[in-house]
């Protein structure tokens, strides 16, 4: 009984998005929902333009945009023109001499296979010391407004120096990297080819690495075969995961549109204030008590594929990730002698408890299976000497 009192609250709210709300406005026919199943309702419904879809559960105020199918490189009108600037940045990313052991490229951490992530709780650099946070994927990197776990960096090209010159991870720095490169003989042809002169510099350096990785998108999953043409590429259970991500488990709030993510930064509970591992995330960078324990949104695009998740790796199963969110989500609560502190971290208001049951929960992990693709081979650059 329980769920067709829901199918009648979905076919309701259908309905009730396809009448004018004005008297002024032209009434729009009404829409017949076919007789059927929970399931070939929700299929029915889905079928229909996105602007048509069961409105989801997002929380006043939330700015948000309506999931659709994977977006393509920017630079992808210009492939063929950039193919030589595009190609040297595909060089320097893996070659391993831009660290101070020649031997960490920026595809240690980033590994094509494994979804352009490590599959480490938290990334290894030089000597095997072990970074703070988990590194992230740079499928889709193009379309983040700022870079890194918490935000630090403003675009592709600045954020290559980072890890160039940090000490745990390359371990190394641009001046020696240029010195690097300009003794090779071999890369001098590549940078006349991309820029029209064979300069080998910080700025022509990270041009070529951001260009390469602009072209690092998501291949299309099911998902994306659904929207676009056939509306049997989501199984039921899928389906069903579809509808509890937009509604019942609020997902929407912060991983909405094609990519699956806010552009944004939320304290997720996860902050471990005042104890070991504590990372205070955004804060360390604004300086604002707001930030503290903020973190980046990831993109939810081939999720399955990008363990461990979190910005510290916590979880290895995806089971986990939807366990704790379910739970709503560390809440801290202040002991008396920290009244006063202003740092005290707040786990974000749109973190609630969800009571999904154990059919929802598996539906919800079928649904981000529908949108994790196979990552696409790609083929090792034959690196200048």
């Amino acid at each position: 009984m329980k769920k067709w009192a829901v199918l009648c609250l979905i076919v309701c709210s259908a309905i009730a998005c396809t009448v004018a709300v004005k008297n002024s406005a032209p009434a729009k026919p009404k829409l017949v929902i076919p007789a059927g199943t929970y399931e070939d309702t929700l299929r029915f419904l889905y079928s229909l333009s996105p602007d048509q879809w069961p409105a989801p559960s997002v929380d006043s105020g939330v700015v948000w945009k309506e999931l659709g199918v994977v977006l393509d490189s920017p630079l992808k009108p210009y492939m063929d023109s950039l193919r030589h600037l595009i190609g040297l940045g595909k060089m320097l990313f893996f070659d391993p001499r831009l660290s101070g052991s020649n031997q960490i490229s920026c595809a240690s951490c980033h590994v094509p296979d494994l979804s352009w992530t490590d599959g480490r709780g938290k990334s290894v650099g030089h000597d095997q010391q072990s970074n703070k946070r988990n590194a992230p994927s740079i499928l889709n990197v193009w379309y983040y407004e700022r870079l890194f776990w918490d935000g630090r960096s403003h675009s592709l090209e600045d954020q290559a120096f980072s890890p160039i010159n940090s000490e745990i991870e390359m371990h190394s720095d641009m001046p020696e990297v240029m010195a690097k490169l300009r003794r090779i003989p071999g890369y001098r042809p590549f940078f006349d080819s991309a820029f029209g002169r064979p300069e080998i510099s910080p700025e022509t350096v990270t041009e070529a690495l951001a260009a390469f990785q602009r072209t690092v998108v998501s291949r299309k999953a099911d998902f994306d075969d659904f929207l676009s043409r056939d509306k049997q590429a989501l199984s039921d259970a899928a389906l069903r995961g579809l509808h509890i991500f937009r509604t019942k488990a609020r997902c929407m709030n912060c991983h909405n549109g094609p990519l699956f993510t806010d552009n944004s930064f939320h304290n997720i509970g996860l902050t471990y204030y005042q104890r070991e591992n504590e990372d205070l995330g955004r804060y360390k960078v604004t300086g604002r008590a707001e930030d503290v324990g903020r973190f980046k949104t990831p993109s939810l695009r081939d999720v399955i594929r990008t363990r461990p998740w979190m910005h510290n790796g916590l979880f290895d199963n995806i089971e986990g990730v939807i366990n704790m969110y379910n739970a709503g989500m560390p809440q801290p609560k202040r002991k008396p002698e920290q009244a006063a502190d202003t740092l005290f971290p707040r786990t974000d208001v749109l973190i609630k408890k969800l009571d999904l049951n154990k059919q929802e929960r598996d539906d919800l992990i079928a649904f981000l299976h529908a949108i994790t693709a196979e990552p696409l081979r790609v083929k090792m650059p034959v690196l200048p000497k």
